[in-house]
């Protein structure tokens, strides 16, 4: 129905709430209601701060390492800093941004664009759900292994004793004592998820205690966890560079730092290094959980956010690169140490094989009474040239062969640091400083992601903003009640299961809607404008073309990506198999397919229903007369058609004041050659739900 025509020479009144534009000045009478209440950062160090816990987690301790050393070393770390530049920094910078001007949670900004899109942030907040559930199990694990490193010698440094036969135990001895720790004694795991088993009641208590933590530390929302953000966001670097040195005075570092860096370049020709470059781009910065939006809408208006985007995002990189140096030392260290152990062994064969036998022309050169005194280049060298001739009992000790094992995820923390910290002197302090580090780095993120849940929900919701204690209460609570599948025997591969599929998938299509609803639904040119008025200077034109082209078709590369990988691929997992003490890849079963796919999409749903759910709400009140009988104007339009001649008329006779400038600015996006403006609101209908018309 054709709007009537409203004379646009006529003053609107000052501060008039603008459900599309998306600046808004501090104090001033335009702002939300809710915004005068709104919680704020004590200072600027403790919003960084809680930005980089949130974002500077686990991943980059274990799964930068690991891309980094499968995927071309060097090479992989120049493709990480390209996409880190044309896709990472602009879109956590369009997060930031959005947070910080509309101040709301995830679903509050893309329902303040447009009401179809806030079905967006209700798949963040599912997605964010996710995440803590099995996120809170891996801090539940490392408390475990805290509290196990307080004795002498470590509970993992030796092979327990079986007491029926008075001799070691088999699945100890065949494996190691690390791995016979991780998978029997912490996990006591099954040997496929078909089996479900009892439940581990000491990890189940582990998972009360960490839930707990973290109900006790965002019980006053970001004021109590922004405390705990001090110690848990700066410890771990602390740690971090007192592993570095210690790693760097020991045997081996240098080959584990040479190993890691080595520049294999051909790496970018293969289409999937570059789909994990971007996968762990993605998921360094948190982009699509929330939590960063969340995060920034406690801030002033006028902060410099472009400058926060830049600052953590480099902050990020420099920790990945850090923590994988501390990885690669200490396991240069771990491998060179079982490398030479690997020497000795077989020399000594030799010594008995000399002894019985002749002189042999494969008899090596070096020193065999002193196998201290042989290295690895020296033996290798010998046994590839005489390999044919000494037997199957004589191996080869190959250090790149011990340096890709157990390098990835809770492999490396639990198994192969595990057994590096055994064999340093005082190894229960480095061990507890360790797990104490990762619990920090655990909570820091975990706090994070439930900031992504609670905040967008109190925002959007005044019954649970006036109860934010119960809502935080109730939270931790059934994500522990929830969280007890993971504490089953067969749990851990379930932690797997979330980890690999629960969130990749949805938090791709978030993105991907998120940067459609800035670019193309919103307009990168108003949101620029929109940014200059917050940060009194205007972001370079190339953030334009970034967010409209090369952000979103990364974004949808991508996920073209990982689902052709996760069809012909298969989703499998890794499972422990108990005769043979070994690591063995297992298909999921069918239900734990459906379970899989379930995951995906009760994540993704609220995008196209919230979609559906505007549309038809939309022509409901459409449908319907207005109270007051008027027959051409409908209850829900808000805007009212403007000749663009006479728009720019207006304007004209009305130049902006100082004064002016401190409100908010009527700004819609052009359709066509059609101006919008604002018509003002009864206060009792500023809770609706309301269409930027576009």
């Amino acid at each position: 129905m054709e709007k009537t025509a409203l004379d646009c020479s006529e003053a609107w009144p000052r501060g008039a709430p603008s459900e599309a534009q998306l600046t808004a000045a501090t104090g001033s009478n335009g702002a939300e209601d809710s915004a005068a209440d709104r919680p704020a950062w004590d200072s600027k160090i403790q919003y960084v701060l809680a930005q980089v816990g949130f974002s500077v987690g686990l991943g980059n301790v274990w799964r930068f390492p690991y891309l980094c050393h499968q995927n071309g070393g060097g090479a992989f770390m120049l493709l990480y800093i390209f996409l880190l530049l044309i896709v990472g920094v602009p879109l956590f910078f369009m997060e930031l941004a959005a947070g910080q001007s509309i101040r709301q949670g995830s679903i509050g900004v893309w329902k303040h664009i447009s009401p179809k899109l806030e079905g967006i942030g209700y798949s963040s907040c599912v997605v964010c759900f996710y995440v803590a559930l099995y996120y809170n199990v891996i801090i539940a694990w490392s408390l475990f292994y805290l509290g196990n490193s307080f004795q002498y010698p470590l509970p993992w440094h030796h092979c327990p004793t079986d007491i029926t036969i008075n001799d070691t135990v088999k699945e100890c001895s065949i494996s190691s004592p690390t791995s016979y720790f991780w998978f029997r004694k912490a996990l006591n795991i099954t040997n496929s998820i078909e089996e479900s088993g009892e439940f581990n009641s000491i990890m189940t208590g582990c998972l009360l205690a960490a839930w707990a933590i973290v109900s006790l530390a965002m019980i006053k929302g970001i004021k109590s966890s922004a405390r705990v953000m001090y110690f848990s966001s700066v410890f771990p670097y602390v740690v971090l560079f007192i592993f570095l040195i210690r790693g760097l005075l020991l045997d081996g570092a240098m080959d584990g730092i040479t190993y890691m860096f080595y520049p294999r370049l051909e790496i970018w020709g293969n289409v999937q290094v570059w789909r994990q470059a971007a996968t762990q781009v993605f998921f360094a910065l948190g982009l699509g959980y929330g939590s960063v939006i969340a995060y920034s809408s406690y801030n002033p208006v006028q902060n410099n956010c472009h400058r926060d985007a830049l600052m953590v995002s480099c902050i990020n990189f420099m920790t990945s690169v850090l923590a994988s140096l501390v990885v690669f030392v200490v396991l240069g260290f771990r491998a060179k140490t079982i490398a030479l152990g690997c020497v000795s062994k077989n020399i000594g064969l030799l010594n008995l094989k000399a002894a019985n036998e002749s002189h042999q022309p494969w008899w090596p050169h070096f020193n065999m009474t002193d196998p201290s005194s042989v290295s690895i280049p020296e033996y290798r060298e010998w046994y590839s040239q005489y390999s044919s001739s000494v037997g199957l009992n004589i191996t080869d000790c190959n250090l790149e062969d011990e340096m890709n094992k157990g390098v990835e995820g809770t492999g490396l923390a639990f198994i192969a640091f595990t057994e590096v910290m055994a064999l340093f002197p005082g190894s229960p302090f480095w061990s507890s400083l360790f797990f104490l580090m990762l619990l920090n780095l655990g909570l820091s993120t975990m706090f994070g992601t439930m900031q992504g849940i609670l905040t967008p929900l109190m925002d959007n919701f005044n019954f649970l903003g006036r109860h934010r204690t119960l809502l935080t209460v109730s939270s931790c609570a059934l994500g522990f009640l929830i969280g007890l599948l993971f504490t089953q025997r067969s749990g851990n591969y379930f932690v797997t299961m979330f980890d690999d599929y629960s969130a990749t998938l949805p938090l791709v299509i978030v993105v991907i809607f998120e940067t459609i609803s800035v670019a193309w639904v919103y307009g990168t040119d108003r949101f620029l404008d929109d940014i200059e008025i917050m940060l009194k200077w205007r972001p370079p034109v190339v953030y334009k073309y970034l967010w409209k082209y090369v952000c979103l078709l990364a974004m949808v590369g991508l996920l073209a990506a990982s689902l052709l990988r996760m069809i012909f691929k298969g989703p499998t997992y890794t499972a422990w198999n108990q005769q043979t003490a070994s690591e063995m890849t297992l298909e999921y079963p069918g239900w734990a397919l459906a379970m899989i796919i379930s995951l995906i999409v009760f994540a993704s749903l609220p995008v196209p229903i919230g979609y559906i759910r505007s549309v038809l709400k939309t022509r409901g009140t459409r449908d319907t007369p207005s109270p007051e009988g008027a027959g051409h104007e409908m209850h829900r339009e808000l805007y009212t058609k403007c000749n663009s001649t006479d728009q720019l008329e207006s304007n004209s006779h009305h130049a902006p004041s100082q004064e002016d400038e401190g409100h908010h600015r009527i700004n819609f996006l052009p359709v066509g050659n059609e101006q919008y403006q604002l018509l003002p609101q009864q206060e009792d209908e500023e809770e609706e739900e309301q269409d930027t018309g576009v």
